[in-house]
């Protein structure tokens, strides 16, 4: 158990005790409990903010919410965005919450565990989503089924334009006009406009400065004039427009007379994605060093935090529930183990409540092995690289990882591997596994079967080849070539099946097999459209699928079993580029 790894690592290390508890202490006042808003950026670096040695940026409306409050130190996420997430929302480990990887459904989350949301909207707080979710697309993973009253945004790990984009409203689909980012904050300071009389839980998440490279021209002009590449001057475009976006919230919290009364939260989900200026960290997104996994994390809240206060000590994604819960007066759930321990003491100026212990980094990429990972204690880094090689590093000495010390500390090494390696047992007692998708649930009857989450057969493809999110399946021209969903029928009964393509004139009249262990259906395809990629504005190539425009075509109507089951998808096509595939879509009679 975790817990245990904790008492091994006192005993073995610092002789540290843990706490992952959290006990409430009344913050109420006369204006009842605090508003919260989250701040979430996607693929912001700790040094993508001006206050961090970033001599390009000038951030002052995030650094205004250090000023006015406290910012962390060293503050560490996962080295990716949807384990990130995860955690952030429940106070646990990623890989307890069954969340692994970024695509092909490692990103769900299961429905069971107990999100800020569901917590907060328990103690009658209106709860809403803004942006980017990666937690699962279906009804419960999705957002509505974890505990949000309102949502925008879209549910992928990208969405494919910040221009004029295509996005989820709750359960329907809407073009919004405009720079995303804007959007999503005009869309976040009507919510709070709107609950105004109560208390609510806003949570801005960002699409930014995640690629594709997107944003409007006078941002990426100012930073070209600087003598950038085009990637960089982007991104930093990007930031000073998500800068821009913070203010605009803090003067409606202002204007509404809120301020005061408003936790305010801003944190990004892992490293840079990408090589630039990081304060000298060793490390980028999706690895497992320091400049991999410590982002900038910064809380205000008038009149309860102390302004400009720094907090030394480590903090971690795991301790934003608790923290949340703290701050709010709101009871944990007994049942529910919290790897994370609330921060309240520490934007207090309380260390003497504080007790070392270690955080766990693991980069798992949904395989069920223990590294590329690492352990942070106070002093120490540990890591473990794609071969298990590990290295050993002291960050109080050597904070860019440039002396590997394994040798001359060999009792730290095993001292922290047997911690390590007891808190990985503890997370994966569920194993790592991916979840079928989940069909037929009343409050969501319609379910989008999308590409990425399909297994491919045969000598069909994934457009992007990884199958990151938004890709779609093609070369259907190959004998053998077929692809599965794993899907968990919730209630026996008839289902209407139709597909979400694009096809050439070739297409027409071949035959279509959608197959599954109670029977299946054969079509024609009869309905084609093969128009070019949607203009993308990018500033530099993107690694990405280019949008398309799709078409729906009925195919039939299957009656499902209650259960775990499998659905199959053939054509044959005599050509390749004939056809593409999107999804399958799945309504509940």
């Amino acid at each position: 158990m975790y817990r245990y790894s904790l008492f091994l690592f006192s005993i073995l290390v610092f002789s540290c005790q843990s706490d992952s508890s959290t006990e409430s202490r009344s913050t109420s006042s006369q204006s009842g409990p605090p508003n919260i808003v989250l701040i979430l950026t996607d693929d912001q670096a700790w040094g993508d903010l001006g206050m961090h040695g970033n001599v390009f940026l000038q951030t002052p409306n995030i650094e205004q919410i250090a000023t006015e409050g406290a910012q962390f130190d060293r503050f560490y996420v996962s080295p990716v965005c949807a384990p990130t997430r995860a955690a952030i929302l429940t106070g646990r480990y990623a890989l307890r919450t069954g969340t692994s990887w970024v695509t092909h459904r490692k990103e769900v989350m299961r429905s069971e565990e107990k999100t800020i949301a569901e917590y907060l909207r328990q103690a009658n707080y209106k709860t809403g989503l803004f942006g980017k979710w990666h937690n699962g697309s279906q009804y419960p993973n999705n957002p509505k089924g974890q505990g949000f009253d309102e949502f925008l945004g879209f549910t992928a790990g990208h969405t494919n334009n910040y221009f004029d984009t295509r996005v989820q409203h709750n359960d329907k689909y809407e073009i919004t006009k405009g720079y995303l980012p804007d959007v999503l904050t005009d869309k976040a300071i009507d919510f709070i406009d709107q609950q105004k009389e109560q208390s609510f839980f806003c949570f801005l998440s960002f699409n930014t400065p995640h690629s594709p490279f997107q944003v409007p021209d006078p941002y990426f002009h100012k930073y070209k004039k600087f003598g950038l590449e085009d990637k960089e001057a982007a991104i930093y475009g990007m930031i000073e427009n998500i800068d821009d976006n913070i203010g605009r919230l803090s003067n409606a919290l202002d204007s509404l007379g809120l301020k005061e009364n408003t936790v305010i939260i801003f944190l990004s989900d892992n490293g840079p994605n990408g090589v630039r200026h990081n304060g000298g960290m060793k490390g980028i997104k999706a690895q497992v060093d320091e400049g991999s996994v410590r982002v900038p994390c910064l809380m205000s809240w008038p009149g309860k935090i102390p302004a400009g206060r720094l907090v030394k000590e480590l903090g971690a994604h795991i301790d934003l529930l608790p923290t949340i819960l703290d701050m709010t007066g709101i009871q944990a759930e007994k049942d529910i183990l919290l790897d994370g321990k609330s921060l309240w003491p520490l934007l207090q100026g309380n260390e003497e409540e504080w007790n070392d212990r270690p955080i766990f980094t693991i980069q798992s990429n949904g395989l069920s092995q223990s590294y590329p990972s690492s352990i942070r204690t106070k002093q120490y880094r540990m890591v473990w690289d794609w071969a298990n090689i590990p290295s050993l590093y002291d960050m109080m000495d050597d904070p860019k990882q440039e002396a590997n010390i394994i040798n001359q500390k060999p009792r730290v090494a095993d001292s922290l591997a047997q911690i390590y390696q007891a808190w990985y047992q503890d997370v994966t007692q569920k194993g790592i596994s991916i979840p079928p998708i989940p069909v037929g649930h009343n409050e969501s009857p319609t379910t989008m079967c999308y590409a990425p989450e399909a297994i491919l057969r045969g000598n069909v493809a994934f457009k992007g080849q990884f199958g990151w999110a938004n890709d779609y399946i093609i070369d259907w021209s190959g004998k053998g070539g077929m692809v599965n969903w794993n899907i968990d029928v919730i209630e026996e009964g008839e289902y209407h099946f139709s597909m979400v393509h694009a096809a050439t004139e070739g297409a027409l009249d071949k035959d279509i097999f959608l197959l599954t262990a109670q029977g299946g259906v054969q079509a024609k395809l009869t309905k084609v459209a093969w128009s070019p990629n949607v203009k993308s504005p990018d500033r530099v190539k993107r690694g990405e699928v280019y949008e398309r425009r799709w078409i729906d075509q009925t195919l039939g109507i299957i009656k499902l079993a209650k259960g775990p089951q499998q659905i199959r998808f053939q054509t044959k096509m005599n050509a390749p580029n004939l056809f593409e595939l999107k999804a399958i879509k799945i309504v509940k009679l």
